[in-house]
């Protein structure tokens, strides 16, 4: 996989390796993916190395990145090997159907071409080149031209000769997989017709920018953007009654993991007036500031900071020494629940560092019409008791605004699963239907495609009468699992 010189050189490569590695066996793709996760794993020492110097995170923390990302690939290997992500419907000629004879008709899913996946910065392994959205495509069938985030170069580059290197000696296409840097390689990328989707995590501005370059153009694309969120916890009266120090302290915890720079940490905490929270947050005890990934992130963080805290409606309650310097320590702000809900476009917004704003109300109910207000979230918290009368409304309402509800347990901390869903309604990312965390990100890179009438010898595998490789699939109505 020698590198094509320019973006339409490597483009060209990737729709070419596109037609061959979408079209491979499904088993193939999962010995490519897990031959990447070895090869990232035997290189661990030296990302690392490379990692810590570029993103000042610790090295516990890249490891178990690492291990996340090295995990993510493996699992879409088994994604592959079941099948169940094509979706195969096989409807057999029926001239007896109840609308009219029907057609033999079957339907599989394909990759939808060659994709660019935009880095990010918080998660240097795990969101980045060999991340989710690099093996959600990969797994798909889709070549992946992959834009490296400006915050750590040299390891995208390190990283992508690792990919790169694997899948050549796993048999894959040349092409199949390539880096760019630079925001205008970028851009002409996302612009090309030969490319089909792109996804990216960052910034509200930034993603929107992308997201109106790809719907804009002559043949509009679909963009899978994850642009920001405030991610809001609600804590019941009952609930900060019961166990209100426990809540203050591990709402703490997660405001500040890895400095506050996850893109589900609470950035809004509402707690019933006089609450206990209150106090155990305006002298409890701080962790030490740590640097940010890097001075953009930093210099965006702080002066989001100073917006909040110098507003009128807003008091400061608990600081460490340094909460503007080049390692910030947290800082808790408070405001009243009618000012929050007065200045919304100025104080629910997401800071992007160790800080959360505790918002106190007066009437439980009220947390309702909150809620109903707020605009799109990757995740909604509630802290709460189960006989809380408000929660089932409460409920009821956050789930038309975020992707992820969760019941007294706390958002940082995205797990790979099945199950997981992170994506909500915009501004949290611009396609709320999909995730980019889970096996279901694979359907992202995909498209449906049928086939009616065909003969046997024609039609993919997954399809055919007798498939040659185990799947799930449904025939004629009914959930068939061949072996």
């Amino acid at each position: 996989m020698t590198k094509p010189e320019g973006p339409d050189a490597i483009v060209a490569a990737a729709a070419t390796a596109h037609r061959v590695w979408s079209r491979v066996a499904r088993a193939t793709r999962a010995d490519g993916l897990a031959a990447v996760a070895d090869a990232l794993d035997a290189a661990a020492d030296e990302l690392i190395e490379v990692a810590r110097a570029e993103t000042h995170l610790a090295e516990a923390r890249l490891r178990g990145e690492l291990a996340r990302t090295t995990f993510q690939l493996r699992l879409f290997g088994d994604v592959l090997r079941d099948g169940g992500y094509l979706d195969v419907r096989v409807d057999h000629a029926d001239p007896d159907w109840g609308m009219g004879p029907r057609p033999d008709l079957r339907r599989t899913s394909q990759a939808v071409g060659p994709v660019i996946v935009y880095a990010a910065s918080n998660f240097p392994f795990a969101f980045s080149v060999a991340g989710g959205d690099t093996a959600s495509a990969l797994a798909a069938g889709a070549s992946v031209i992959v834009k490296a985030h400006a915050g750590h170069p040299e390891l995208s580059r390190r990283t992508a000769r690792v990919v790169v290197d694997a899948l050549r000696g796993a048999g894959a296409p040349e092409g199949v997989f390539a880096l760019v840097e630079g925001r205008e390689d970028g851009i002409r990328i996302l612009r090309d017709p030969r490319v089909k989707a792109g996804s990216f995590t960052g910034s509200i501005p930034g993603g929107r920018a992308l997201f109106d370059i790809a719907v804009s153009r002559p043949d509009p694309i679909p963009f899978f953007g994850e642009l920001g969120s405030v991610n809001p916890v609600f804590v019941t009266e009952a609930a900060a009654r019961t166990r209100g120090a426990d809540i203050a302290r591990d709402a703490m915890a997660s405001v500040t993991l890895g400095s506050g720079q996850f893109c589900t940490k609470p950035g809004v905490l509402l707690v019933p007036e006089g609450s206990a929270i209150v106090e155990s947050l305006r002298g409890a005890p701080l962790p030490e500031g740590q640097r940010m990934l890097n001075d953009r992130i930093h210099d965006g963080y702080v002066g989001a900071l100073q917006d909040l805290r110098s507003h009128d409606a807003v008091e400061v309650i608990a600081e460490g020494d340094d909460p503007l310097g080049p390692a910030p320590s947290p800082t808790v702000l408070l405001t009243t629940l009618e000012a929050l809900t007065a200045h919304r476009d100025e104080l629910f917004q997401e800071c992007f560092g160790p800080t959360v704003l505790v918002a106190t109300y007066r009437a439980e109910t009220d947390l309702v019409g909150f809620a109903r207000g707020i605009e799109g979230q990757l995740t909604a918290t509630i802290a709460g008791e189960e006989d809380d009368e408000i929660v089932p409304a409460l409920v009821d309402e956050l789930r038309e605004k975020a992707g992820r509800l969760l019941w007294n347990q706390w958002p940082t901390g995205v797990s790979v699963t099945f199950a997981q869903q992170h994506g909500g309604p915009y501004p949290a990312t611009t396609a709320p239907g999909a995730t980019s965390v889970g096996t279901a990100a694979i359907a992202r890179f995909l498209r449906p495609v049928a086939f009616q009438g065909f003969p046997q010898a024609l039609l993919p595998d997954e399809v055919a009468e007798n498939p040659g490789a185990a799947l799930v699939r449904r025939v004629d109505g009914a959930v068939e699992l061949r072996d």
